[in-house]
């Protein structure tokens, strides 16, 4: 395996499960650090801000700075700032928690709460989707609002078992409504590759990302041109991993296995 000049690494799943670090990976990340090497962190997951995540790492012992996280809230905020650019869109109304309605009020988008006045309905990772929120969310998208997402995850890994995340949403509204979501910014989009890449600044084939996920991490990286590594802490098993289509650059039981290979 290649030394990478950067090392961009999955949260949930592949850092850590809960509260707790996942094995080997605080050993992996501050040896990587200890050699020069770049290590920033991406996640699907909207129900934390940057800086929530920023200052789990740090509790975790992975001393973290906030410009060093990126997420699908970040990604969305970015994406919506050029539409409103473009197209004038502002008014937003969002399924999604209070984590994400934050970071796009911060970025100055208007939040509204009825139909009539939205622009843009923006699905999510949300435990507190009830059936007024997809009543709003139909109304609005018959009215002529876009729809977009902040990621497509089915569910996110938790102890013991996981929660249904925002894929189970954005199949909700699409099925009332009989409308595509027309982007989903988080990965494995190129949108998010985008973010990341321009965070690490070098070149994709220099960069290595390490997730759970076959069909978010790995494939995002793999249609970015990175090197894109598997472990088999999360969500996927070596069996369904052996029986995908999707073929990461690497496998790795933990990352222990990335520290062997990488130094």
């Amino acid at each position: 395996m290649p030394a990478y000049d950067a090392y961009i690494f999955d949260l949930d799943g592949t850092v850590y499960l809960g509260d707790a670090l996942l094995p080997n990976a605080g050993r992996a990340i501050r040896t990587l650090r200890e050699h020069g090497r770049r290590t920033v962190f991406l996640s699907n997951n909207p129900t934390h801000t940057a800086a929530d995540y920023s200052a789990k790492l740090t509790r975790l012992g992975l001393p973290t700075p906030v410009g060093d996280v990126v997420n699908s809230s970040l990604v969305m905020a970015d994406f919506l700032a050029r539409l409103r650019a473009a197209e004038g869109i502002n008014r937003l109304f969002v399924v999604g928690e209070p984590p994400l309605c934050g970071e796009l009020a911060a970025a100055g988008f208007e939040l509204v709460d009825d139909a009539a006045s939205t622009q843009a309905v923006i699905a999510s990772f949300d435990r507190t989707f009830a059936y007024r929120k997809l009543q709003v969310a139909f109304d609005a998208i018959r009215g002529g609002a876009r729809f977009f997402a902040t990621n497509g995850d089915r569910y996110c890994p938790v102890p013991g078992g996981g929660e249904p995340d925002a894929a189970s949403v954005i199949a909700a509204i699409e099925a009332c409504t009989a409308t595509r979501c027309e982007a989903i910014v988080g990965k494995p989009s190129p949108h998010m590759a985008a973010a990341i890449l321009g965070l690490v600044g070098v070149p994709p084939a220099r960069c290595l990302i390490t997730g759970d996920r076959l069909e978010t991490d790995v494939a995002m990286g793999l249609q970015a041109g990175m090197g894109a590594a598997l472990t088999l802490t999360g969500a996927t098993s070596r069996e369904a991993a052996e029986a995908s289509g999707i073929r990461p650059t690497h496998v790795f039981r933990d990352l222990g296995d990335l520290l062997e290979q990488a130094l």
